[in-house]
This record gives structure tokens, C-alpha cells and sequence, in this order.
């Protein structure tokens, strides 16, 4: 799964990482001693993040796909967006 991830190209390792960091973010904003309504306002905020950037990722996975399937190239490679 490493290697996966470092042929990746830089947007999706950018997003990847920022998935990673507001997630944990979340799940220790949950845990967090804070008032409740605090602990709710910033778990939601940074899960938002969190599946912002994963449905944004999804989007571009789909995107490249599909123009790769119209140029006839293949969508894997990391030079091919």
C-alpha cells in the first residue's frame, strides 16, 4: 500500500495526508475535554473536512478515469493526469 502511495501523484498524496491529519483531529476533538456544544461545533467541522477532501478525491479519481478512457491512456499511471 506504500508503494501505492508514493507513485501517487502529488495532489493525491497532498489529500491523502490532509484526510489523515483532520481525521485524527476528529477523533481526538471527540475525546477532548470541552464543553459539549464545543466538542459537537469542532467534531463536526472537521469531519466536514475530512469528507470534503475524500468526496473531492473521488471526484478527481472519476474525472481522470474518464478522460483517460476518452485519450486512451491509462488512468494508473501517475503522468497520465
Amino acid at each position: 500500500m506504500l508503494d501505492e502511495i508514493r507513485r501517487a501523484n502529488r495532489d493525491t498524496r497532498a489529500q491523502y495526508a490532509l484526510m489523515a491529519v483532520f481525521g485524527t483531529l476528529c477523533i481526538l476533538a471527540a475525546f477532548a475535554p470541552l464543553q459539549e456544544s464545543i466538542r459537537i461545533t469542532t467534531v463536526g467541522t472537521l469531519f466536514g473536512f475530512t469528507a470534503g477532501l475524500w468526496v473531492s478525491h473521488l471526484l478527481q479519481v472519476v474525472q481522470s478515469a474518464a478522460e483517460a478512457n476518452r485519450n486512451g491512456t491509462d488512468p494508473s499511471t501517475p503522468d497520465s493526469q
